[in-house]
């Protein structure tokens, strides 16, 4: 008798969570989210069930995300928008059937038009009303930005305050009731893009984590257009190679730093207090080429490990911080232009597709800072509109970042501070260095905290102890810090 009524039960459970579903879908169906957002026109409006591979078909092939898992029902809206008469971004809203009253908005990356769908389907499936956009163009190149001075507005700041707007306007109007909370998620580029939105549009998250943030952009830009001018190209007398960097530069660089936390475990936990000579490795005969560097090769590797300054000794970027090497020669140190600060200074800077990256100096990274364009630096001193509405900043770096020197963050967050107490600050920023996590994600530190979609949340559970996003929420919801 009792087994016959748990599986009644069971049954009746199961028939609610269906009809549930069936009329979740007819309601995302029956959704007219053009109607709702001025400006739009409607590109895909389909009902997602939980453990589907949605595949982009008309997605940039240079994003490289052809296709995502999606864990929970959701409803899935695709909207073209109007910025100006000439300019428009392609947004997606992701709102799933199972919401907890929370809006999110993603980040971008690089100089990039890419939606991260990944962290889409990481947040939808935690519960979050879900937006994304492609920031005013598609795909990775700069050439989008060429004479179009509205599509670099909308990369500098207006695609997430849209995107931010409408996805407010829609999660409204399809589940009946405004959101709880807001957030935002973002690295490197997103990362930048999370402390813009702070700066000028405080109210649009309660919450925000900007992790590896490209702040002070025009002259991170500029620092590393600088490194071709400093390595040659592969071809020229004095390029190192690859292998070199991998094998016995990186070893050198540990032998002298990885012990100094106590700890020989390859990871520099601290590469503020490594101060790295690469002189011991310069050859002791001119002949020699296995596992030394000639005089030339020495201060090259000097250069690198300093802070980009100009003649007057007036800083314009910190130094790349040693141990990041491995992964940094493969873009920064590959002998040839940095694809992104090329086309910046092509299609942005000069408007001139001819400009050569091997003529870059100083004068290029004077007129990337004049131009500002779009307003893009990112450098506030001061968010106190932000702070003052009770908003919550997470940021964190990782020690070995390969792309962009964590070096940076610090200096920020030492010019945000002030003549401020650490006190006063941790009531609404907390910045968090990750010894031995590479750009945003990878390296051989714990770099796995839920700080985006795919692998960077795999296996985390959102709980506040081991991810940043769940951190944030109960900072914002229940005034809990992360620590």
């Amino acid at each position: 008798m009792m087994r016959a009524l748990l599986v009644s039960l069971s049954f009746l459970l199961l028939s609610a969570l269906v009809t549930a579903s069936s009329s979740f879908e007819e309601k995302c169906l029956a959704f007219r989210p053009e109607e709702i957002i001025p400006g739009s026109t409607r590109n895909v409006l389909e009902y997602v069930a939980a453990n589907t591979t949605l595949t982009f078909p008309d997605n940039a092939a240079s994003c490289n995300r052809g296709k995502q898992a999606v864990a929970a029902n959701l409803c899935r809206m695709a909207l073209s928008i109007q910025t100006t008469r000439v300019s428009n971004i392609t947004f997606e809203a992701w709102l799933p059937e199972m919401w907890s009253g929370r809006f999110l908005a993603t980040g971008n990356g690089g100089i990039d038009g890419c939606i991260k769908y990944e962290d889409l389907a990481y947040t939808s499936s935690n519960g979050f009303a879900a937006v994304g956009a492609n920031n005013g163009k598609n795909g990775t190149e700069g050439l989008p930005f060429f004479n179009h001075p509205e599509t670099v507005i909308d990369f500098a700041w207006r695609s997430l305050h849209t995107t931010t707007e409408a996805g407010k306007s829609l999660a409204k109007e399809f589940y009946g009731k405004p959101h709880s909370k807001s957030y935002y998620l973002g690295c490197s580029l997103g990362g930048r893009q999370g402390i813009k939105s702070a700066e000028l549009f405080p109210d649009d998250f309660d919450g925000i984590v900007a992790g590896a943030p490209g702040v002070d952009f025009n002259n991170l830009i500029s620092w590393r257009a600088r490194f071709f001018t400093i390595t040659g190209a592969v071809n020229s007398t004095n390029f190192i190679p690859a292998a070199a960097w991998k094998t016995w530069i990186h070893d050198e660089v540990l032998r002298q730093c990885d012990t100094i936390d106590g700890a020989k475990d390859g990871i520099i936990e601290d590469p503020s207090l490594c101060n790295f000579d690469p002189s011991t490795l310069l050859c002791s005969k001119p002949s020699a080429i296995i596992s030394c560097l000639n005089a030339q090769q020495v201060t090259q590797l000097k250069t690198i490990f300093s802070p980009y300054r100009f003649r007057n000794g007036n800083l314009i970027f910190p130094a790349m911080q040693p141990g990041s090497e491995v992964f940094a020669v493969e873009r920064l140190y590959a002998g040839a232009p940095f694809a992104y600060s090329e086309d910046w200074f092509k299609y942005v800077v000069y408007s001139n597709p001819s400009w050569n990256a091997s003529t870059f100096n100083l004068t290029d990274t004077r007129a990337a800072a004049r131009l500002n364009p779009g307003n893009i630096r990112t450098y506030p001193t001061q968010l106190q509109r932000f702070e003052k509405r009770g908003g919550k900043l997470l940021t964190y770096h990782g020690q070995q970042d390969n792309q962009i020197t964590s070096f940076n963050t610090a200096r920020w967050y030492d010019d945000l501070k002030g003549k401020r107490s650490p006190a006063a600050m941790d009531e609404w920023i907390r910045f968090f260095r990750v010894s031995g996590m590479n750009h945003c994600s990878g390296g051989p530190g714990a770099w796995v905290l839920g700080q985006g979609g795919n692998a960077a949340a795999a296996g985390v559970p959102f709980e506040r102890h081991r991810n940043v996003l769940s951190a944030v929420v109960e900072w914002v919801e229940r005034g809990v810090a992360p620590e």
